[in-house]
């Protein structure tokens, strides 16, 4: 017998009340240790070959039919790609599944949608309300690896998705489903299902109440793909990032929104998320921020206000909370607008998060244009840099932000002044502005 972090996967011959690898407590769980096998298997598909014989398939993708979540991917799935879906419970992650798979089931693949939560008549309870009904799309319920396996190579699919990982067990390790042991070994079996066939393969995984995937670590690094699906149950908006993508770029989002019917594309999530903006009201701004390729225009929003307490309360949603510190420090020394006893909220509208420097400028214009009850120009947009000296520095694809901001009918762009120059003509109908530091944006803005 040995005791299991349940966290980390760290073994121990005693019980500990705290994990001494990753310092959890009450994660240690008593597991048997597998009898050794004789003889072994051969995990060799083939002969060593030259890197540039290899035959590339005719098509290397196959695209989904949705367009946010291939994009997410890099451009579709990869054939043997074995891809892990994470997220809180009740986000949509199974909705997601069956609405891939029914998409690709449309185009005469065959696919399995394996459940070893629900069954068969709660799937179909739920595919008639997302109005999933392709005949290729097939259903299974179950939990031992062997079983599932034997029967998915007799029934040959071209796609399967397993809904959840930490559901399934192997007879081969003697401990209960979810555990480390566990997960790892059922996780690499599909592995080498996918690897040996070529059939790409989609895992569901549970998230810990920290946000991660619960299990190992080595799950994540084990695939090929993994994805976190994102939102706020308040909001309808869902965020699709890969936060790990062999195939691809990790910086790719895909934006989808919640419905009765279940979840459908948002193709241009910009002109969405500013629909409800208020006009004329201090402390709402405008910037463009990156998301891999895709240009978001959000809306920064900042209350200012006297602090009722002995210590000011700083509360922010969507951006970093010591980010907002930072540039109420730079304010108060370069500027000499001092907030240090004020209350200070900072809010990105529609439940989105911002983790780009870039959008550091927007939300200083917001705290100032609250401070100073003066609201900005409603068709203006700005994004920059913050440097600890009140300088304002250069971001990345000016032009790709630029070009956003036009499209949605702004008139005016503040940027750092190293991204203004030279940009005067490059596009048309929209006013560009440098600003080198904060006395600059101050005297243009107010």
């Amino acid at each position: 017998m040995k005791h299991v972090c349940q966290s980390c996967g760290y073994q121990s011959p005693k019980w500990m009340g705290k994990c001494p690898e990753c310092g959890e407590w009450n994660t240690m769980a008593e597991e048997s240790e597998a009898p050794k096998k004789k003889g072994r298997r051969s995990s060799l598909n083939q002969d060593p070959q030259p890197i540039n014989q290899i035959n590339l398939a005719p098509e290397m993708r196959l695209a989904t039919g949705i367009n946010e979540f291939d994009r997410t991917l890099g451009g579709g799935l990869v054939p043997g790609s074995l891809t892990l879906i994470g997220g809180d419970p009740g986000i949509g992650k199974s909705t997601l599944v069956l609405q891939v798979l029914d998409r690709i089931s449309q185009k005469g693949i065959r696919c399995i949608y394996l459940s070893g939560e629900e069954s068969a008549l709660q799937i179909r309870l739920r595919a008639d309300r997302l109005s999933v009904s392709a005949p290729a799309l097939h259903v299974m319920t179950g939990t031992c690896v062997e079983e599932i396996l034997d029967m998915v190579r007799t029934f040959k699919p071209g796609l399967l998705a397993v809904d959840s990982i930490q559901t399934m067990y192997t007879e081969d390790v003697p401990s209960a489903p979810g555990s480390v042991g566990q997960v790892r070994e059922a996780a690499s079996r599909f592995m080498a299902y996918a690897k040996q066939t070529g059939v790409p393969v989609f895992l569901v995984g549970h998230v810990t109440k920290e946000g991660a995937i619960a299990g190992p670590k080595l799950l994540e690094h084990l695939v090929d793909t993994v994805l976190y699906f994102e939102g706020d149950t308040g909001h309808v908006f869902r965020i699709l990032r890969a936060v790990k993508n062999r195939y691809g770029s990790t910086n790719e989002i895909g934006v989808f929104e919640m419905k009765d019917a279940g979840l459908a594309e948002v193709l241009n999530p910009s002109r969405i998320l500013l629909e409800e903006r208020p006009g004329g009201v201090s402390g709402s701004v405008v910037t463009p921020c990156l998301e891999g390729t895709r240009p978001l225009l959000l809306e920064i929003q900042a209350l200012v206000g006297s602090s009722a307490i002995g210590i000011p309360r700083r509360t922010a949603v969507g951006v970093d909370h010591n980010r907002i510190s930072l540039l109420v420090a730079v304010l108060g020394k370069r500027l000499e607008m001092q907030l240090g006893d004020q209350d200070i909220f900072v809010n990105v509208a529609g439940g989105l998060k911002v983790d780009e420097p870039a959008a550091d400028l927007a939300i200083v214009s917001a705290m100032m244009s609250s401070y100073l009850n003066k609201p900005l120009e409603r068709d203006v947009v700005v994004f920059g840099e913050v440097g600890l000296a009140g300088e304002i520095r250069g971001v990345s694809q000016p032009d790709l932000r630029v070009r956003e901001a036009k499209k949605l009918g702004f008139k005016r762009c503040i940027m750092p002044k190293s991204n203004a120059e030279g940009r005067g003509d490059f596009v048309k109908d929209i006013s560009i502005e440098g600003t080198a530091s904060l006395q600059d944006l101050y005297r243009i803005v107010f």
